[in-house]
C-alpha cells in the first residue's frame, strides 16, 4: 500500500464535535469518516498509521532501507554489548561471577564469560600471592638499599602468665583460600586491618598462659603454632576465606626500661644451670662408682664368709675324722700327732740332732763364717733401731 493519502485532503470543516475532534473526523484527526453510523474503516486507519510511521522514518516505502539499517545497528550495539561479557581470569586468580549483585558461581584460570555489565559484574582476586603483616613493628623503606624498623610499643607490650611484661614483634603470613574466595570478597570489607587485630588478640591470649622465662627460652615453637591456629579458628568462625599460613616471632625482649637487669638475671640463671649440671654429672659419675665400690666389699665378704665357713666345717671334718681313727689306735695316733707337731714346730730351725746310737764316729763342725754373719746382721739391726 503506498505511504499518499488518497482519500482526499482532511476536511477542517464541520460543526459539533464527536469523540475524535470535529464532526465526521477520524481518530487520526484526518477528514470525515465514510461511514459515520457505523465501525471505523480499518484500511482508513491503516493508512493513516503508515502516514505517521513515514514521518518518524522518512525515506520512501514502509520498511524500506532506512528502517533495516537502524534494525541491523541495533542488533549489531546488542551484540556487541554481549561480547563484553568474555574475561580472562589469570594463573593466580579466581573469577567470582555476579548477577544483578549476587553470587552465582566461581571460575578458575582461562577465558570465561558472565553476563555483561550492568547485569552481570565479574571479581578477581589473587588466591596465591602470600601477604605479610606486622605485629609490633613497622619497616619502612629508607633508602633502595637498607630498611629501617620502627617499634610500636600499643602493639608489642604484652603481660605474661606470672605477670611480667615482655616486648614481642611478630609477623603473619597468609592467603586467600581459594575455595572459598567468595568470602573473602564480600565478608572482609578491611583484611589488613581484621587480620591485625585477631593476630594481636590471639597472641595475648597465648602469651598470657605462659611465664616470661619459657617465652624467652623454650617456647618459640610452640607459641608461633598455637597463635597460627588460634588465629584460623577465629577467622573461620568470621567467615573470613584466607589461610593462616605461618606466624614467625621476630623479638621477644623485656620492656627497654628493665632491659638490663633482666639480663644479668638470665645471666645469673644460666650460671646457676651450669652449675647445677655440673653437679649432676659429677654424681652421676661418682655415685656408680661408689655403688660398684660397695657391691665389691659386699661380695668380697660374702665370699670370705663362705671360705672361713667351708674352712671351718673342713677343719670340724678333719678332726672328727682324726678322733675317730684315735678312737681305734689312741697310742698311735699320738705318736703320729706328737711327730708332726715337732715337725711342724723344728722345720725351719738350724739344729741337727743326732742319735747317740747312729752318731758315733761324727766330726763336730763348728760353722764359723755362718756366725761371723749372723753378728753382723745383729749389729745392723741394733744401729737401725
Amino acid at each position: 500500500m503506498p505511504w499518499s493519502n488518497q482519500s482526499g485532503g482532511g476536511g477542517s470543516g464541520g460543526n459539533g464535535g464527536g469523540p475524535w475532534g470535529p464532526r465526521n473526523q477520524g481518530p487520526w484527526g484526518q477528514g470525515p469518516q465514510r461511514n459515520p453510523g457505523g465501525p471505523p474503516d480499518l484500511e482508513d486507519l491503516l493508512r493513516r498509521g503508515q502516514d505517521r510511521l513515514r514521518s518518524v522514518f522518512p525515506g520512501g516505502q514502509s520498511g524500506g532501507p532506512g528502517l533495516r539499517t537502524i534494525l541491523l545497528a541495533a542488533l549489531g550495539a546488542i551484540a556487541l554489548w554481549l561480547l563484553t561479557g568474555f574475561y580472562q581470569v589469570g594463573p593466580t586468580q579466581v573469577g567470582i561471577n555476579l548477577v544483578f549483585g549476587k553470587y552465582v558461581g566461581q571460575t578458575g584460570e582461562g577465558l570465561r564469560y558472565n553476563f555483561p555489565w550492568p547485569i552481570g559484574q565479574v571479581l578477581r582476586p589473587d588466591v596465591t600471592g602470600r601477604r605479610t603483616i606486622e605485629i609490633g613493628m613497622r619497616t619502612t623503606d629508607v633508602s633502595r638499599t637498607r630498611l629501617q624498623q620502627r617499634p610500636v610499643t600499643e602493639e608489642g607490650l604484652m603481660l605474661t602468665g606470672d605477670e611480667n611484661i615482655v616486648d614481642i614483634s611478630f609477623e603473619v603470613q597468609w592467603v586467600v583460600n581459594k575455595a572459598q574466595a567468595q568470602d573473602y570478597v564480600f565478608n572482609l570489607q578491611n583484611p589488613d586491618g581484621t587480620i591485625r587485630v585477631v593476630a594481636e588478640s590471639a597472641m595475648r591470649e597465648v602469651v598470657g598462659r605462659r611465664n616470661i622465662q619459657a617465652i624467652l627460652t623454650s617456647d618459640r615453637a610452640a607459641i608461633q603454632e598455637d597463635v597460627r591456629q588460634l588465629m584460623q579458628g577465629t577467622l573461620n568462625s568470621y567467615g573470613a576465606g584466607v589461610v593462616i599460613v605461618q606466624v614467625n616471632l621476630l623479638r621477644v625482649d623485656p620492656p627497654q626500661q628493665v632491659i638490663d637487669a633482666f639480663r644479668d638475671v638470665q645471666a645469673a640463671r644460666q650460671d646457676q644451670d651450669r652449675m647445677r649440671n655440673e653437679a649432676e654429672t659429677y654424681a652421676s659419675r661418682i655415685v656408680p662408682e661408689a655403688r660398684g665400690k660397695a657391691i665389691g666389699v659386699v661380695q668380697q665378704a660374702e665370699g670370705y664368709r663362705e671360705r672361713s665357713v667351708k674352712d671351718a666345717e673342713g677343719q670340724a671334718a678333719r678332726f672328727n675324722s682324726v678322733y675317730e681313727q684315735y678312737r681305734k689306735a689312741p697310742a698311735i695316733i699320738r705318736e703320729r700327732m706328737y711327730l708332726e707337731t715337732m715337725e711342724n714346730v723344728l722345720k725351719d730351725s738350724d739344729k741337727v740332732i743326732i742319735d747317740q746310737k747312729g752318731g758315733q764316729g761324727v766330726v763336730p763342725y763348728l760353722p764359723l763364717d755362718q756366725l761371723q754373719r749372723r753378728s753382723g746382721a745383729a749389729a745392723d739391726g741394733e744401729a737401725a733401731r
